[in-house]
């Protein structure tokens, strides 16, 4: 399946998806020097983003968020890619800045954690 959305951060890029049903901020809710989700009650708490295409349907919380992406990726703990449903300011701006290849306007709910996703520009093929 191939879906279409809208690029935030251009790039080529294939892997694993962890999929999130809730939104993620990354200011104090994950761990910039593990990759791992450490905000309570979380669907993905105490799962590592690192080295994956890490799937949500926003954003939320401080612009710090961006910073924290970006030491993700400095520290090597980031998530390779990012399908959003729909991008708000402090994740594109993060993805921009980190390098961190994004698309969003995608129909998340076609995605399950553990499927290979192939991101290619503003298209997404779901491998199920």
């Amino acid at each position: 399946m191939i879906l279409e959305g809208r690029v935030i951060k251009q790039g080529s890029v294939e892997g694993e998806a962890l999929v999130s049903s809730e939104p993620i901020g990354f200011y104090g809710n994950v761990d910039p020097d593990t990759g791992v989700i450490i905000e309570k009650g979380h669907p993905l708490e105490g799962k590592s983003i690192s080295g994956k295409i890490l799937v949500f349907p926003t954003g939320k919380g401080s612009t710090v968020g961006s910073y924290t992406m970006y030491r993700l990726k400095k520290n090597g703990k980031a998530p390779i890619a990012m399908i959003v449903g729909e991008s708000e300011p402090i994740i594109a701006v993060g993805a921009i800045i980190s390098n961190i290849p994004m698309v969003d306007n995608i129909d998340i709910s076609q995605i399950e954690t553990g499927m290979k996703v192939r991101i290619n520009g503003k298209f997404v093929e779901i491998n199920k």
